[in-house]
């Protein structure tokens, strides 16, 4: 059973920095683009960084730019979100989704393409 994992998440304070993983089972990345989403109550849900199913394109939201990091372990099981410089409207539950099998170079944040969704992980930045 394919399945998405989401873990790290937590309370951290201002300026603070999580790194969040998803772990895939049941298949590996080389054929999959992976996205890190975000969904804060009453927002609709943001695209915030993904990665290609070659792992050789990034594409990162402008609000998180130069502060996220999006990479995937050499394993091609794990794929990571390093956040830094955390602000109070990054509080949101964080999912990764995969789209695939796909030979795709790019990725995109839109959610349409995704087609498995992990369960999300909290992430609340507060003082």
């Amino acid at each position: 059973q394919l399945q998405l994992v989401e873990s790290g998440g937590g309370l951290v304070q201002p300026g603070g920095s999580l790194r969040l993983s998803c772990t895939v089972l049941g298949f590996t990345l080389d054929y999959y683009a992976i996205a890190w989403f975000r969904q804060a109550p009453g927002k609709e849900r943001e695209g915030v960084s993904c990665i290609s199913a070659g792992g050789e394109t990034t594409t990162d939201v402008d609000s998180v730019k130069d502060r996220f990091t999006i990479s995937r372990d050499r394993a091609k099981t794990t794929v990571y979100l390093q956040m830094k410089a955390l602000a109070p409207e990054d509080t949101a539950v964080y999912y990764c989704a995969a789209d695939g099998p796909s030979h795709r170079s790019t990725c995109t944040l839109q959610p349409e393409p995704y087609n498995l969704w992990g369960k999300g992980t909290q992430v609340t930045v507060s003082s």
